[in-house]
């Protein structure tokens, strides 16, 4: 399962704590194992039930290009903030690779094989499940945070710098779509 989860996340390998990445990689699997959903409707099914099922940006997409803007983010802020504002690199890459391993568990394919909220998602959403399958992986609680406030739900807690960069690397590609639907 390994080599399916690298293949779906060669960014893992922006993250230099071997044991982070290891544990990062732990989580998708075990997502993996628990979900309906195999690495090839990952790369198929829209990345927001919200939009439907003929969205072209698909799971995968969004969120590889969350991790891509994150980064980016993370080191401009290295960059220019002269060590007042810092950002933990691997902790940034880590957290923004697992802010949606629990829409594994949140999803279900219809009979089509179209992409639904399923019973557990109905229940419990992805931070939740999220942090819930990244803890039995071991990954430590700084990444966990970022699971858990990347969404709404975050906004009843103070974020990490690293979170807010995930937060705001996953509402700056999403809410335009949501806004989309209100036209």
């Amino acid at each position: 399962m390994t080599k399916e989860v690298y293949n779906l996340w060669p960014e893992l390998n922006w993250i230099e704590n071997t044991d982070l990445r290891n544990k990062t990689a732990k989580t998708w699997e075990l997502a993996l194992e628990k979900s309906v959903l195999t690495p090839a409707d990952l790369n198929r099914i829209p990345f927001t039930l919200l939009c439907g099922p003929d969205l072209k940006v698909t799971f995968m997409d969004h969120k590889r290009s969350v991790v891509h803007i994150a980064r980016d983010a993370g080191q401009k802020i290295n960059d220019m903030y002269h060590g007042e504002l810092t950002v933990d690199m691997d902790v940034l890459i880590a957290g923004a690779i697992l802010a949606d391993v629990g829409k594994l568990l949140e999803y279900e394919l219809d009979t089509e094989g179209n992409a639904v909220q399923g019973n557990y998602g109905k229940y419990l959403r992805h931070p939740f499940s999220g942090v819930s399958i990244a803890e039995h992986a071991g990954v430590p609680a700084e990444v966990c945070h970022i699971i858990a406030a990347h969404a709404g739900e975050g906004d009843m807690v103070k974020r990490s710098t690293e979170a807010y960069v995930v937060h705001h690397a996953d509402f700056m590609t999403f809410l335009p779509f949501k806004e989309r639907l209100k036209v």
